[in-house]
């Protein structure tokens, strides 16, 4: 007998999650294909832009701390600083800048920045400024040479100091 009423209760909820009832109606929504993306990766980038998706919070024990150009001051007084450059390498992740030659008034001579990024520290010697000379004569024959001027110190004084005025007006947004 008691066979008989556990086979007859497994059978009623069995049929009863085959859509019968009304609560299991309300469960599923019917999704328009027009707007739901078929494709798993867009469907995962369209659930993280409408904040779906789920946190593991702090169970992972992993401590890396991932810095972006946004996020980093020292980078962005670099750029600051040379934006009336026209640059042909800028590489965060490889932590350098190097602009293209740039001539003002003598046809003749150009000069090339480079920074290198040695640490995401705003300190003086946190960046590598080399500066690049070109001397053309009628341009076949050109002599490239790295010099030695105030310019790099000058520079650097330059970007440290907007890098400190970009990290402090950052903590006070915060």
């Amino acid at each position: 007998m008691s066979k008989k009423i556990i086979i007859l209760l497994i059978f009623t909820l069995l049929t009863y999650s085959c859509g019968v009832g009304e609560k299991v109606k309300s469960i599923y929504k019917p999704v328009d294909l027009r707007k739901e993306p078929l494709d798993p990766d867009k469907k995962a980038q369209k659930n993280i832009n409408e904040g779906r998706g789920i946190s593991l919070g702090n169970l992972t024990k992993s401590k890396t701390s991932y810095e972006f150009s946004t996020s980093n001051p020292l980078w962005r007084a670099s750029l600051e600083a040379l934006d009336f450059l026209p640059l042909t390498t800028v590489d965060y992740s490889g932590g350098v800048i190097i602009s293209d030659w740039y001539s003002d008034t003598n046809v003749n001579e150009a000069i090339k920045i480079t920074i290198r990024f040695l640490s995401n520290e705003i300190r003086s010697d946190s960046i590598k400024i080399q500066i690049h000379k070109k001397t053309c004569k009628q341009n076949l024959n050109c002599k490239t040479e790295l010099i030695r001027s105030s310019i790099s110190q000058e520079l650097t004084r330059s970007i440290l100091t907007s890098a400190v005025l970009i990290d402090k007006n950052d903590k006070l947004k915060k």
